[in-house]
C-alpha cells in the first residue's frame, strides 16, 4: 500500500502541525520517514535588497545549514522510526512532487499552510500545486496560526465521500486496508441536492419537490446500503452510511467537523450529473475547509 512516507516542512510550527499524525502513519505501517525542506532561490532572492544581492549565496548556504538542523531536531522525535533528511535547492512544489514520484508507493504528509520568509514558503499555495499535479498519495491538514504541534492526536473513524461512481468508489479498497490496520470505523457518506434546473418549473408545471427530494435521498441510501453490504461481505465489521442533505462539500466538511478524531478519504476524480458532484473540485474544497485531516487518493 504504502512504502515510503514523504513529509515536506518550511521550517515553521505550523507546517510541522502535521507531525502528530505522521508519527501514527509511520508507526502503523512501518513506514521509513524522509523529511525535506526546499530553499526556494526565486523567493530568497526576491527577498533581498538589491544592495545586499552580493551576499545571495552565503545567505542561502545560510538558510541551508538552518534547515538541515531543524530537520535532525525533528528527525530527533520520531523514536524507534527510519528517518533521512534532505534539503534541496528549486521550487517547492516541483521538488516535493519529483521526491514522492521517485520511489512507488510513497505517501505525501504535509500540512496546507506554513510560513514564507527566505527559505520558507506558503504550505497553501504548495500544498494546492502538488494537489493538482501528482498522483501519489496525500494526507492533508489544515493548519493555522495557533497549531498545537504537539498535541495528541487519534483516528476513530474514516469518513468516505462518494458520488455514486465507481471511479470514486475505487478509494474503498484502500480505505478498507488503512481501516483494518488502524482498527477504526469507516463511514461512508453522500451527499446529494436537487439540482438546480430542477427549480425551474413554469406556470403550467410545478415540480413537486418533497417527492423529488425524496425519491433521490431514497436513491441515495439505497446505493449506500449496497456499498456498506459489499464492505461487510468482504471481512469488515465497522462500517456505517449517512446520506447528507446539502451541497457536496459543505456538507462533508460540515459533518466530519462534528465528529471527533476523523480522518476523511477521498479521490480527486469523480463524475459529475443531476445528483452527483465533481469530486476534484470538491476535494479541494474539503481540503480547505476541513477541521479534520483529508487523506487524497487518485482514482483512475
Amino acid at each position: 500500500m504504502f512504502s515510503k512516507l514523504l513529509i515536506p516542512l518550511d521550517g515553521s510550527k505550523t507546517a510541522e502541525k502535521v507531525l502528530p499524525f505522521a508519527r501514527i502513519l509511520a508507526t502503523t505501517f512501518k513506514l521509513p520517514i524522509e523529511l525535506l525542506e526546499v530553499v526556494d532561490i526565486a523567493a530568497a532572492t526576491a527577498h533581498i535588497a538589491a544592495d545586499k544581492a552580493r551576499y545571495l549565496d552565503r545567505i542561502i548556504a545560510e538558510g541551508e545549514s538552518a534547515s538541515r538542523e531543524h530537520l535532525d531536531e525533528i528527525a530527533a522525535t520520531f523514536t524507534g522510526l527510519n528517518v533521512t533528511c534532505k534539503v534541496e535547492r528549486g521550487r517547492p512544489a516541483d521538488l516535493i512532487i519529483e521526491r514522492a514520484e521517485a520511489e512507488k508507493g510513497t505517501l505525501i504528509a504535509m500540512a496546507t499552510h506554513g510560513r514564507s520568509g527566505i527559505n520558507r514558503w506558503m504550505m497553501g499555495s504548495v500544498a494546492e500545486k502538488v494537489l493538482r499535479g501528482t498522483r501519489v498519495p496525500l494526507f492533508l491538514v489544515r493548519a493555522g496560526d495557533e497549531a498545537a504541534v504537539g498535541r495528541t492526536v487519534d483516528f476513530k473513524s474514516i469518513v468516505v465521500p462518494l458520488d455514486g461512481s465507481e471511479l470514486a468508489a475505487s478509494v474503498l479498497v484502500t480505505v478498507s486496508e488503512i481501516a483494518k490496520m488502524l482498527d477504526i470505523e469507516i463511514v461512508l457518506c453522500r451527499a446529494y441536492e436537487l439540482a438546480a434546473t430542477a427549480y425551474y418549473g413554469s406556470e403550467d408545471y410545478l415540480p413537486k419537490y418533497d417527492e423529488m427530494l425524496r425519491e433521490l435521498k431514497e436513491d441515495v441510501e439505497g446505493y449506500l446500503k449496497k456499498k456498506v453490504e459489499g464492505l461487510k461481505a468482504g471481512g469488515l465489521a465497522k462500517v456505517s452510511w449517512v446520506a447528507l442533505e446539502g451541497s457536496g462539500a459543505e456538507a462533508i466538511v460540515r459533518y466530519a467537523n462534528a465528529r471527533p478524531d476523523v480522518l476523511i478519504a477521498m479521490c480527486t476524480h469523480g463524475r459529475s450529473g443531476v445528483s452527483r458532484w465533481t469530486l476534484g473540485s470538491v476535494t479541494e474544497k474539503v481540503v480547505r475547509h476541513s477541521d479534520e485531516p483529508v487523506l487524497v487518493l487518485h482514482a483512475g
